[in-house]
C-alpha cells in the first residue's frame, strides 16, 4: 500500500548511495529546489532492471537540464551496487545515484516494499522541488518502464507547476496546447 500520497511532502531521508564510483550518504534535503526522481526496483543482477537503468542513463542529461535529479532505489548494498556496475555493460552507463535501502525503510515508505520476497516493486516517483510527490507509477516486476515517458511526465509537471491555471491534456508534450478553463485550449502547437 502506497504510504506516500500524492501532495504529501516526502519524509527526509538519508541513505548510501553509489555514484561515481565513490560510496556516499545522500540526504534529501540537500536537494531541496531541484525536481527529485525516484526509479524504485527489485533488484541487481536481474533481467528487466538493467534495461530500465541504462535507458534512463541515456536521458539522464535531459533530466538534468530540467533541473532534476535521478535516483534509482533498491534493498540491495551499495556494495553489490558497485559490483553490479563493474560487470555490467547496461549499468556502467549510470552516472545517477544508486540508492541502497537494504532494511526496505525507504520502500515500504512509499509503499513499493514486497514483505515476501525483501524487494521492491517497479515504481517511479517525481517529486517538486518543494518536496512534494507530483506523480507516480507502480506495477509489476515482469513489466518495464519507459524513461522516455517518466520524462514526459516530468516535464508535464514542471510546465504545470510555472503556468497555473493550465493542465496538461493526454500525451502532452513540450511545445503542444494545454487546457485552461474547461477545455479551451491555448498555447503553441
Amino acid at each position: 500500500m502506497l504510504m506516500i500520497k500524492i501532495g504529501q511532502k516526502i519524509p527526509d531521508f538519508e541513505l548510501e548511495a553509489f555514484q561515481g564510483e565513490k560510496i556516499k550518504k545522500i540526504k534529501l534535503s540537500d536537494y531541496k529546489g531541484k525536481w527529485v526522481v525516484l526509479i524504485f526496483y527489485p533488484a541487481d543482477f536481474t533481467f528487466i532492471c538493467p534495461t530500465e537503468l541504462a535507458e534512463t542513463a541515456d536521458f539522464y542529461e535531459e533530466f538534468k537540464k530540467l533541473g532534476a535529479e535521478v535516483f534509482s532505489v533498491s534493498t540491495d548494498t551499495v556494495f553489490v551496487h558497485k559490483a553490479w556496475h563493474d560487470t555490467s555493460p547496461f549499468i556502467k552507463k549510470v552516472k545517477f545515484p544508486m540508492l541502497s535501502d537494504p532494511a526496505g525503510k525507504l520502500c515500504r515508505e512509499f509503499g513499493t516494499y514486497i514483505e515476501e520476497e525483501g524487494l521492491s516493486l517497479r515504481g517511479s516517483f517525481i517529486v517538486d522541488p518543494d518536496g512534494i510527490l507530483k506523480a507516480f507509477e507502480m506495477h509489476d516486476n515482469s513489466i518495464g518502464r519507459s524513461a522516455k515517458e517518466l520524462l514526459r511526465k516530468l516535464q508535464a509537471a514542471i510546465f504545470v507547476r510555472e503556468h497555473k491555471g493550465e493542465v496538461c491534456p493526454a500525451s502532452w508534450q513540450t511545445g503542444e496546447k494545454t487546457l485552461k478553463h474547461g477545455l479551451d485550449l491555448v498555447g503553441k502547437i
